[in-house]
């Protein structure tokens, strides 16, 4: 049986005139949201937030909808990832950092993309996630 590992993340959201757009970071031809493996007694939302400055030096943001969170089924080698809504309260233009421990960039292009074109970029696991955001906007 496969050992479940949970990694966690963002979906980061900010105002475009009068749509929200969506920050998407892109591992090879893999688009998804700032994400990582939570670590041994880490609390899944600090992992998140971590993975958030970590991976894009992103630090001042709002929680809309509390710490509410989707959970993707489990694909990969026994993989769940945990995403929770936040809202980014800054100007500054994300950077793409090396891994603080690897000193490895793990991500290869950023876009901030509203949710028709996000939707074209998305494998279906993430695009269930990118849906529950929406929905939330939108209710």
């Amino acid at each position: 049986m496969k050992t479940k590992s949970l990694s966690a993340g963002v979906i980061p959201i900010r105002k475009a005139g009068n749509h929200w757009e969506f920050l998407f970071l892109r591992a090879y031809s893999y688009w998804d949201f700032p994400k990582g493996m939570v670590e041994e007694n880490e609390d899944p939302w600090d992992a998140a937030i971590r993975e958030l400055a970590e991976e894009t030096g992103l630090t001042k943001f709002s929680t809309p909808y509390d710490k509410v969170f989707i959970e993707t089924k489990t694909y990969g080698r026994g993989k769940i990832a945990r995403y929770y809504l936040i809202r980014i309260k800054e100007d500054r233009e994300v950077k793409l950092l090396p891994n603080p421990v690897t000193g490895v960039i793990e991500h290869h292009q950023f876009k901030w993309l509203t949710y028709p074109q996000a939707q074209m970029l998305v494998v279906p696991r993430i695009k269930e996630v990118l849906d529950w955001a929406q929905s939330l906007l939108h209710s």
